[in-house]
C-alpha cells in the first residue's frame, strides 16, 4: 500500500498546478466511519469538513451504503432518456421540500452544472444576458458560473457572454455599510441594489443568483429577512431571484431547510448539490414549470439524476426527514457557539465567529483591525491537523477558517470538536505571544 507521501509525489505529477492539497504534509483518507477517518498511516481525524460540506451524514452511513450497492447489482445508469423509478421519486421528494410552486427538478452531476442551468433557464425566460450577482460570491468553475463569481482567488478568467452587476450582499464585516444595525444595513444594500439598476442596467436584468450564507466566502451570514428585501425589488422588476443552496440545503442551517427560508421569501428557482448524495454525485435545480418549459429543445445531462446517485439521495433525504438532522443541526450548533463565543472573544487576532446550525467560521485577522492574517490561518489550519481536526480554509483572503461537522453529529463529538479547536487556537496563540 502507498503512503501518503508516496501518493503526494504522484499527485504533483500526474495533476495539473493548480490542484492543491491541504497542509504542510498532505494526508490520504484511507477510510471513515460516521463522524471519524483514517489517514494511511492510520492516524484519526473528526472530520468537520466533508470533504468540503459533500458527505453530510456520515462517513459509511449505513442505510446510504446500503441503497448504492442494492442499486449497483441492478444498474449504475440509463440517462434520462429512459424511466428510472429512482430518479423520478427523488425529483418528487424534493419538489415537495422545496416550497417552489408548481415545481419542477432537473438533476444535474455538480454544483457548477446546476448554477450554469439555472442561469440558462433565467436568460432564456427573461431574454437578457443582464445578471446580477453578490460581492464575494462563489458558484463553481464552469466558463458561465465564473461569470457570477466575484472572488478574485477563485476567479480564472473575465471573458464572458453575460454582462454581470455585482450588488452588496452579506459579508458585512469588509462592507461599507458594516457599521449600520440589521435593519439599517439591509436598508442599504437595498437602496444600492436600486441605484445600480438604475445606472447600470439597459432594459429587463435576468436574474440575481445568492448564496443565503456565502460558502467559499467564509460563511459570510447576512441579517435574516436580507433577501425577501432584496427580492421586493426584484419583482417590481421581473427580476427572477434564484437561491444557491448548494451549501446551506437540507437543514445545515438548523432553523430552516433551506437557508433562503429564513429571509421571508421563496425563489424562482434553488440549485443544490453537496451534501444531498452524503458523497456520491448529485445536484440540481429547482424550479417553477413555466421557468423550466422556456427550453423548447431536448436538453439532459448525460450523468445527472443516474440510478446510483439517486439511490444515494433518496437514502440521505430520508435519514435527514426522519431523524430531524435538522433539529440536530440548531442543536449542536447552539451548543458549539455557545462555547466558542467565549473563546473568540478573548482571543485579539479572531475577528468574527459567524455562521448558524452546523455551519460555522472564524476569520482572523492581525489585532486591533480587520487586515487579513494569512500566516496564522494557515498555523490554526495545521494545528487544527495535529490535535486531529479536519476543518476548511476559505474566505476572499484566505483568512477564514470554516467548520462544518456532520448533522448526525452527537453531543460527545461536538464536545470534542469544541475541545480539539480550543487547543488549536491556543496552541496558535502561544506562536504569537
Amino acid at each position: 500500500m502507498s503512503t501518503s507521501a508516496e501518493l503526494l509525489a504522484r499527485y504533483r505529477q500526474s495533476l495539473p498546478s493548480f490542484v492543491s492539497p491541504y497542509y504542510a504534509e498532505p494526508i490520504s483518507i484511507d477510510n471513515g466511519e460516521g463522524s471519524w477517518v483514517w489517514d494511511l498511516e492510520g492516524n484519526r481525524y473528526l472530520d468537520c469538513f466533508g470533504g468540503v460540506l459533500t458527505t453530510m451524514i456520515g462517513h459509511n452511513n449505513p442505510a446510504v451504503t446500503a441503497a448504492v450497492q442494492k442499486q449497483a447489482a441492478k444498474v449504475m445508469h440509463t440517462s434520462t432518456l429512459y424511466l428510472s423509478e429512482p430518479m423520478i421519486e427523488l425529483a418528487e421528494k424534493i419538489a415537495a421540500q422545496s416550497g417552489i410552486p408548481d415545481a419542477r427538478v432537473f438533476f444535474t452531476a455538480s454544483g457548477s452544472e446546476a448554477n450554469d442551468t439555472a442561469v440558462l433557464l433565467a436568460t432564456s425566460y427573461r431574454k437578457s444576458n443582464q445578471f446580477l450577482a453578490m460581492r464575494n460570491s462563489y458558484h463553481g468553475k464552469s466558463f458561465t458560473t465564473q461569470a457570477i463569481t466575484s472572488h478574485a482567488s477563485w476567479s480564472s478568467t473575465s471573458l464572458s457572454g453575460l454582462q454581470v452587476t455585482f450588488v452588496q450582499g452579506g459579508y458585512r464585516l469588509r462592507s461599507p455599510f458594516r457599521d449600520l444595525d440589521d435593519e439599517a444595513y439591509t436598508a442599504a444594500c437595498v437602496d444600492d441594489l436600486v441605484q445600480l439598476l438604475d445606472m447600470t442596467s439597459a432594459g429587463d436584468v435576468a436574474g440575481l443568483i445568492a448564496e443565503p450564507i456565502q460558502g467559499v466566502g467564509g460563511f459570510a451570514t447576512p441579517p435574516d429577512g436580507f433577501f425577501g428585501a432584496m427580492q421586493k425589488e426584484l419583482s417590481n422588476r421581473g427580476i427572477l431571484f434564484i437561491s444557491d443552496e448548494v451549501q446551506t440545503g437540507w437543514g445545515r442551517t438548523g432553523e430552516h431547510f433551506w437557508g433562503y427560508q429564513a429571509h421571508d421569501v421563496v425563489p424562482d428557482m434553488l440549485t443544490f448539490a453537496k451534501g444531498v448524495g452524503n458523497g456520491i454525485t448529485l445536484a440540481g435545480i429547482v424550479a417553477r414549470a413555466e421557468i423550466m418549459d422556456t427550453i423548447d429543445v431536448l436538453h439532459f445531462s448525460t450523468f445527472g439524476g443516474n440510478p446510483l446517485s439517486a439511490a444515494a439521495g433518496i437514502a440521505t433525504l430520508d435519514q435527514v426527514l426522519a431523524d430531524d438532522l435538522q433539529g440536530n443541526a440548531k442543536a449542536m450548533g447552539d451548543r458549539f457557539h455557545g462555547a466558542l463565543q467565549p473563546i473568540v472573544d478573548r482571543t485579539p487576532w479572531i475577528t468574527e465567529l459567524r455562521g448558524r446550525g452546523l455551519m460555522w467560521a472564524v476569520e482572523l485577522c492581525h489585532d486591533g483591525g480587520i487586515e487579513p492574517d494569512r500566516e496564522r490561518t494557515t498555523q490554526l489550519l495545521e494545528a487544527c491537523k495535529t490535535h486531529g481536526l479536519l476543518v476548511g480554509k476559505g474566505g476572499l483572503y484566505g483568512n477564514v477558517i470554516r467548520l462544518a461537522p456532520m448533522l448526525n453529529i452527537t453531543a460527545d463529538e461536538t464536545d470534542e470538536l469544541i475541545a480539539r479547536f480550543s487547543n488549536a487556537i491556543d496552541d496558535v496563540g502561544s506562536l504569537t505571544t
